[in-house]
């Protein structure tokens, strides 16, 4: 960004060993246009609109085995196929000197039977279900996993960053947030087992705390971040003392040299940031992402409060290829529609909003 008094949002920042030319990342966005669960040459047009020199995108939830999937037409990260359909999507983003990392995720009982190999029970810490008709989905009871099927978990979670780095990836994002597997340990209102991964905090941790270890001493871990949203209440994921969950994670993730922590803000409104990621964002060690909610005048309050180090941008990124040079100019923006957000078709609300100049 050649600005001579750049905006906050526009100020060069180095995470870790990358050299970031400014502050706005692409929040990862569940698209729904991986068809089977392969991505798809859209998607190269896609991230490379969105993709800057030096800027961070954050790849759409990516499935990380068979029993990971819980929405229809996700990619994966588990098969040889995925793996070489992700390599043009990568090299289109990398041709724009982007960094490009990939969230890995399992949405445990966030499922159907549908969507499930054999048609079995999701998976889960618990045998409690989701609400069935939440968000108009008939959820599938989970089952819950043995100590032996959680061990075989992690080493997915071990073997999808060791295909991503394969297929090109900077690095990954453990998906920690909005009630899938992980968080459905990390909270004590879905969270009922009696074993060491059940009870106490740093029990209901433990899960999480391994997938990191395990995908740290794989691929490293300044090619290692994660995103957890202790104050959501996403699926019915729901802790009792999100302060203590989100602070002790911090804390312990520290432990592990990660090169980001990504969190979701709690809700809010009105024109000021909320400061009630602060003491975890004074935590953690290393850099720290906040998402929710930001537009131009909130995120860069956040970065010249020092309240985040990068700020993570979902719709407005989705409606807006030229976001950051948007941002620049103080330009209007796109306005997102919502119905595209998930439709299957490869161009229409996908790789078809305008750039600044189209618009003008």
């Amino acid at each position: 960004m050649a600005a001579k008094n750049p905006i906050p949002l526009l100020t060069p920042y180095s995470m870790g060993e990358f050299d970031l030319s400014h502050r706005i990342v692409l929040a990862p966005l569940t698209r729904s246009r991986s068809y089977k669960n392969v991505p798809q040459p859209h998607a190269a047009v896609y991230y490379s609109q969105r993709a800057t020199k030096g800027g961070l995108l954050i790849a759409e939830a990516t499935g990380v085995s068979d029993t990971s999937q819980g929405y229809r037409d996700t990619p994966g990260i588990w098969t040889r196929e995925q793996v070489e359909a992700w390599k043009p999507i990568v090299d289109a983003v990398h041709e724009k000197g982007a960094v490009f990392f990939l969230q890995m995720w399992h949405v445990g009982r966030v499922s159907t039977y549908g969507f499930q190999p054999n048609g079995q029970a999701p998976i889960s810490s618990t045998d409690k279900g989701i609400t069935p008709g939440l968000d108009g989905v008939d959820w599938a009871p989970p089952r819950r996993l043995s100590k032996d099927e959680i061990r075989s978990v992690v080493n997915d979670f071990r073997v999808a960053a060791r295909n991503a780095i394969e297929a090109g990836f900077d690095g990954v994002e453990i998906h920690g947030a909005n009630g899938y597997l992980i968080e459905q340990f990390l909270k004590d209102k879905v969270n009922d087992r009696t074993d060491e991964y059940g009870g106490s905090l740093e029990n209901r941790c433990r899960f999480a705390l391994e997938v990191v270890e395990a995908v740290t001493n794989e691929i490293g871990s300044n090619r290692v971040g994660i995103r957890l949203s202790p104050y959501t209440e996403f699926m019915e994921s729901i802790d009792s003392d999100p302060d203590a969950l989100g602070l002790y994670l911090a804390k312990e993730l520290n432990k592990f040299d990660l090169v980001y922590l990504h969190m979701i803000e709690p809700r809010f409104s009105g024109d000021e940031v909320p400061h009630e990621l602060l003491p975890i964002r004074k935590a953690f060690n290393n850099t720290f992402i906040a998402a929710g909610g930001y537009n131009r005048r909130k995120g860069n309050l956040a970065i010249s409060e020092n309240y985040a180090d990068l700020v993570a941008f979902g719709r407005l990124f989705l409606a807006n290829p030229d976001l950051v040079r948007r941002y620049e100019l103080d330009a209007t923006l796109n306005e997102y529609n919502r119905t595209t957000f998930f439709s299957q078709d490869p161009v229409f609300g996908y790789t078809d909003y305008p750039f600044l100049e189209e618009a003008n």
